[in-house]
């Protein structure tokens, strides 16, 4: 049965090296493609100045930063590079509508994207930013009414104002579903647009390198094949069921969050023309062929979404799981802690927030949370360095 969206524990991911040595074997990671034009922030970059050490983990109470929201999926912030004027941006996924949070904490509409077709788990998704010369685009994962695809739309106006511009099409054709929809979008620090897509309920489409459907993807800013592609199209690494989130370490190595069956949930290291087992395997399975995830957990501690890298540190948004996993990837261990367990219910992103803050967007008005006073809301939550022990 396909398990929908749905924790003290510290745990040791046997053989962290082995699976570095087995990517390796497996083959390299072909070189980057040189960095486009367009500018592109880090995508763990914050405008912090505070002399933080990692690895992190939160302290304190949240901080609610807007409140009212209707099912939220993804938060961008418009830093300075981007749009100066503190505003950031978040997707609601029935409505289809993009609202914007002003640096005044005012929570406003700046428009609803066209073509949206929700139902499920899909409808509007994941969100990310671009700035090309003067034009800011806005990118958007989206189900519209025969598949899942990415638009994009230049914001109009000035932060406090912003508007949605006429959407084009990037990418379609992802296959859609009532779920297993993947939908996280961010450009990587090559200067590509990564998005996550589901098996869309169909598991053997995951290992059919020809199917958009559950994979990692890959592809230029304006939705083209990236010289350097494994399989000759936008396809980056297979075998996936459906994974939602998506980070950087500072060295550049890529992390994703998958949602698995009915025994695991996974986080991975992505490498391009790599196979991560779906459906054959699940969880770290030690099988020939196949790339292991470096942590897994049981599927009611997780049912992960969205994943943050800052200061040394994953941060990773549990569904089912109701609270926040704190990731340290060492040399011969993956160390991880679950914070704020049922504080705030179901936890759909994650993103670095400024000054040594992380953000987090509660998820309990999609009709399968227990929606609280105020709900849904974005939380901002302090940082400090881990005590040592």
């Amino acid at each position: 049965m396909p398990r929908m969206e749905r924790t003290r524990a510290r745990s040791i991911a046997p053989g962290v090296a082995l699976v570095v040595a087995l990517l390796a074997g497996c083959g390299a990671e072909p070189a980057p493609a040189p960095t486009p034009t367009p500018s592109i922030p880090s995508p763990s970059a914050s405008a912090d100045p505070t002399p933080l050490e990692g690895p992190v983990a939160p302290t304190g109470a949240a901080t609610v930063l807007a409140q009212g929201l209707n099912a939220p999926w993804s938060v961008v912030r418009l830093d300075e590079g981007t749009m100066p004027g503190g505003s950031a941006l978040i997707s609601e996924r029935d409505t289809a509508k993009v609202r914007e949070l002003t640096a005044e904490g005012e929570l406003r509409d700046a428009g609803t994207v066209p073509g949206v077709s929700p139902g499920g788990e899909g409808g509007l998704l994941g969100l990310a930013t671009l700035r090309q010369g003067d034009t800011v685009w806005l990118y958007a994962y989206l189900t519209a009414a025969s598949d899942n695809r990415i638009v994009r739309m230049p914001l109009l106006g000035s932060a406090g104002s912003l508007e949605l511009g006429g959407a084009e099409v990037v990418l379609a054709g992802i296959p859609k579903a009532g779920n297993h929809n993947g939908g996280r979008i961010a450009f990587g620090p090559d200067g590509m647009l990564y998005a996550t897509a589901g098996d869309a309920g169909r598991p053997n489409l995951a290992r059919e390198p020809s199917s958009l459907g559950g994979k990692i993807l890959r592809m230029t800013p304006e939705g083209g094949t990236p010289p350097d592609a494994p399989w000759g199209s936008v396809v980056h690494s297979i075998g996936h069921r459906n994974p939602q989130g998506i980070a950087w370490g500072d060295d550049g190595t890529m992390y994703a969050s998958e949602f698995g069956q009915n025994t695991w949930d996974e986080l991975n290291i992505i490498v391009a023309g790599q196979d991560y087992g779906w459906p054959v395997v699940e969880g770290i399975a030690d099988t020939e062929g196949f790339v292991n995830p470096i942590r897994h957990w049981s599927t009611d501690e997780a049912s992960p979404s969205g994943l943050a890298h800052t200061h040394d540190t994953l941060f990773m948004a549990a569904l089912r799981g109701e609270g926040l996993w704190g990731i340290v990837v060492g040399l011969e261990s993956v160390d991880a802690e679950p914070y704020f367990a049922g504080e705030y219910g179901r936890l759909r992103d994650a993103i670095p927030g400024p000054d040594g803050t992380l953000w987090v967007l509660t998820n309990n008005t999609d009709g399968r949370g227990s929606p609280r006073e105020g709900d849904d809301k974005l939380l901002q939550i302090q940082l400090a360095g881990q005590q040592p022990g």
